[in-house]
């Protein structure tokens, strides 16, 4: 019994380590047109160092909320619903809409442990392929995901010219469906 027991606590260390992903958090690469640049999975602070904080705070700071889109986002409980960001940190859009899209989540304070932050090179790819699972072509892809499933994305720049009236209009679609 004894030796049935200590073979099952190995099998099953041997399943999780094989099973077990090493990702690569804040990867920086250097490039020789673009200098640093971020790839892969990456978290909010990486955007506040340099290089990348000079063009993040300057968009932070100058962008305005919309105070009636936040009114209704938070109507719409933008913050029950999960977010996957794709960003080029040598994208111009990206520069524009990202930092933009933080301010709007942190006036709603939106907890963005529940936001990935995928960065990706001028081809659109990154070390893990997360691009492939969710078709991105272009960036920045903001995708807004509920209980695991996409339903909405913004993708280059928002259709409406706000990111807030965007946003709102994924959770309306949204939330109309659950009545249907």
């Amino acid at each position: 019994m004894r030796k049935i027991s200590i073979l099952l606590g190995i099998i099953t260390l041997t399943t999780v380590n094989s099973c077990a992903e090493r990702v690569i958090v804040n990867r920086e690469v250097e490039s020789k047109n673009d200098g640093k640049m971020l790839l892969g999975t990456q978290t909010l602070d990486q955007f506040r160092k340099e290089p990348y904080k000079t063009w993040f705070d300057e968009e932070y700071n100058r962008y305005q909320v919309d105070q009636t889109g936040l009114a209704e986002l938070r109507k719409e409980k933008l913050n029950s619903y999960s977010l996957v960001v794709f960003v080029g940190s040598w994208c111009e859009d990206s520069h524009r809409e990202f930092p933009r899209l933080i301010k709007i989540l942190d006036a709603l304070k939106y907890n963005t442990e529940k936001m990935q932050i995928i960065a990706v090179n001028r081809k659109k790819e990154s070390p893990a392929g997360e691009e492939g699972l969710y078709n991105v072509t272009r960036v920045p892809t903001i995708i807004v995901k509920k209980y695991g499933k996409e339903i909405g994305r913004i993708t280059e720049m928002p259709e409406t010219g706000y990111l807030e009236r965007d946003l709102l209009n994924i959770l309306k679609k949204d939330n109309s469906s659950l009545f249907k």
